[in-house]
């Protein structure tokens, strides 16, 4: 961005800027999904892990896991591609992070923008913890609700449709958990306030569940509280954190007054 610090530009350079950045986090999530496609084989055996120990079944001579399986003549070469792409955009994170932050930052002031870095380094790790959650609870998820199938019923899970539902779980709660770094990076930047931030504690609070139970994709009590609970704890959490940031502004702007 040529623009200098703080500094305005024509709306025409900020879609240049914005299309430079997303060719770039493209070009990060593509490099991901290469490395990903070689690992294939080891990817896909975690994703299966849920429903059945996919390596232990294909070392006793087996090709089927479970009640997963694929369909046509082109869907195994689809469901590489596809589980290419879904590790490239999850392992790839900390590229197309660094891009949101770099096509926001150099809008700001120079102190705003050295504070701002804060999102870029707290952001990477706490959405890596979400999306590790969201793996670690796809079993309970399954489970649920694989259980609704009739005793009488067999459940044929395509593999695809499977994938969509990992998918879901791991980006819902790696997004989920940047809740924290949004509200502290607008406060560390001026935009929102601690107040602003903490005064309305009971309709976030509502907001979380009402989120949670919309998103979820089980809608058994134990998942929607592996992730409402976290993100109450953290928007309590940033807005005490935002206290502490605000009266350290507030002095500092008295001692300069």
């Amino acid at each position: 961005m040529n623009a200098p610090l703080g500094g305005k530009m024509p709306l025409v350079e900020h879609f240049r800027e914005l299309r430079k950045r997303v060719v770039k986090s493209a070009i990060g999530v593509l490099l991901f999904s290469v490395i990903a496609w070689f690992f294939y084989d080891e990817i896909i055996a975690q994703l299966a892990s849920p429903f059945c120990d996919l390596r232990s079944v294909q070392s006793a001579g087996d090709s089927n896991c479970g009640t997963l399986y694929i369909n046509g003549v082109l869907g195994p070469l689809n469901l590489q591609i596809k589980v290419a792409l879904m590790s490239g955009l999850i392992f790839s994170a900390p590229v197309w992070i660094y891009q949101l932050w770099a096509f926001v930052a150099p809008g700001l002031h120079k102190r705003e923008r050295r504070r701002s870095i804060f999102f870029f380094l707290a952001a990477v790790p706490f959405f890596a913890i979400g999306s590790v959650m969201g793996y670690l609870i796809l079993p309970v998820a399954v489970r649920v609700l694989l259980g609704f199938t009739p005793g009488s019923l067999t459940n044929l899970v395509r593999f695809d449709d499977y994938l969509d539902f990992v998918l879901r779980i791991i980006l819902l709660f790696g997004g989920a958990f940047e809740l924290p770094v949004f509200l502290l990076a607008l406060n560390i930047v001026g935009v929102l306030s601690a107040r602003s931030i903490l005064k309305p504690w009971r309709i976030a609070i509502f907001l979380i569940v009402l989120f949670t139970a919309m998103f979820t994709p089980t809608a058994d009590p134990l998942t929607m509280s592996l992730l409402a609970l976290p993100l109450i704890f953290f928007y309590f959490a940033a807005g005490i954190i935002a206290l502490g940031i605000d009266r350290k502004r507030s002095k500092r702007a008295a001692s300069n007054g």
